[in-house]
Order: structure tokens, then sequence, then C-alpha cells
């Protein structure tokens, strides 16, 4: 007696199985030499200053778009060091500190450039602008550090490192004299990226203020419940 039931299809989730787990396999494979490897983080963060550096010249020659494309590779390679770090094992504190010191005069150098560049112009005003960001995006960092220092986790705020590449990145590629347009959008990511660097500045000052207070608070409390009992 033939049973009623439709065919079986062929099975295709089985080979879509097999092709993730031999992408896994793969990535596993890659990884671990990697780990293996003499590569370590530091050099990667060194990898990372290079490329800002590159950008910066490039900056200075007019050279936008190849400026922009070496600033974001530059960036990226900020970026893997600390995942790098987490993932191989081979972090070490003085790295961290290593990473942190150069993501600060990466964005200084090519913010300097760019300022340069308005100078030369004639454009003081974005030149300005250029060092509002500059001080914006140092004190960023140094809210968020001092508010670790005293206990408090500080990632709030508009203006984090990756929303700055993105902002700096843009206006460089597409700069006027980029070669992509006839406009002009490097002196409008400034503007932004300074507005929004000293806003959240603000926003931390006033999220540590208050994360402080309530521990104030909650340290009183808990005082006047011990002296109850």
């Amino acid at each position: 007696m033939q049973s009623s039931a439709p065919p079986r299809a062929p099975g295709p989730r089985r080979n879509g199985r097999a092709t993730s787990r031999n992408g896994q396999e793969l990535r596993s494979y890659a990884r671990d030499r990697l780990i293996e490897s003499r590569l370590t983080p530091n050099a990667i963060s060194m990898v990372g200053l290079v490329g800002n550096l590159v950008a910066a010249v490039l900056v200075t020659q007019e050279l936008f778009f190849l400026a922009g494309i070496a600033f974001v590779l530059g960036s990226v390679m900020d970026t893997l060091d600390g995942r790098y770090s987490r993932m191989s094992g081979k972090g070490t504190l003085f790295g961290a500190f290593l990473d942190s010191t150069l993501d600060r005069i990466e964005e200084g150098i090519v913010l300097a450039a760019v300022a340069g560049y308005f100078a030369s112009r004639g454009e003081d005003f974005a030149a300005a602008m250029c060092v509002v960001a500059v001080l914006g995006s140092l004190m960023v960092s140094y809210t968020r550090a001092r508010a670790e220092a005293l206990g408090v986790e500080c990632k709030v705020g508009l203006a984090t490192r990756p929303v700055r590449v993105v902002l700096l990145s843009i206006g460089l590629i597409f700069a006027k004299g980029a070669g992509i347009g006839d406009f002009e959008i490097l002196a409008p990511a400034i503007y932004v990226m300074a507005a929004l660097t000293i806003f959240t500045v603000f926003q931390r000052v006033w999220h540590v203020r208050n994360e402080l207070l309530a521990a104030e608070v909650n340290g009183a409390l808990g005082e006047g419940e011990a002296d109850e009992l």
C-alpha cells in the first residue's frame, strides 16, 4: 500500500547547515592561526596611527577622497585592536593605555591638518571650529576616564568615537575637490562635530553629577538604616 504523504523535498537545510558549519570552522581556524601568530594589539594600534598620519598628509595636499579612505582604514584598525586584544588574550594594561592615547593623537592630527587647510584659505571660523572639535573630543574622553576613576560608568552622549569618525570621514570624502561632486561637506561636518562634542561633554557632566548624588543619597540611607539597627 502506497503512502499518500507527499515526498520530502531534498535537503537544502542540511546543505545550508553544512555550509554554515564549514564557515564557522574556517573562521575558527583563521582566528586560532591569528592568535598563534606574533601579531599583537599594539602592532594593530601602530598601523592605525600610520593610517591617520597618512590621512593628515593627504589633507595638506588637498587629496580629500584619499585622505578620507586612509582615515577610515586607520580608524578601523583602532577598532580592531581592542577586539583582537580581548579575543586573543594578548592585551596588557599598557596596551590599553597606548590604544587610548593613540586614539586622541590620531583624531587631533587629522583635525589639525583640516584646520590648517581652512586657515590657508582664509576660512578662520571653520579653522576655529576644528580647534573646538579637538577640545571637545578630548573632553569627551576625559570626562569618561575621570568618571570611571570615581567608579561611575560614563558611556552616555551623542558624540562617541564611532560617531566622530563617521562625521569626519563623510566630511573628507565629500569635501570640495574630492572629485565626487561640486559641493562642500567638510566644513558642515566640522561644525556638527564641534557642536556634538561640546553637547556630549555637558551630557556626561550631568550624568556623573546625577550618579554621584544618587550614590550619596543611597549611602546616607544605608547609614541611617544601620543606625536604626
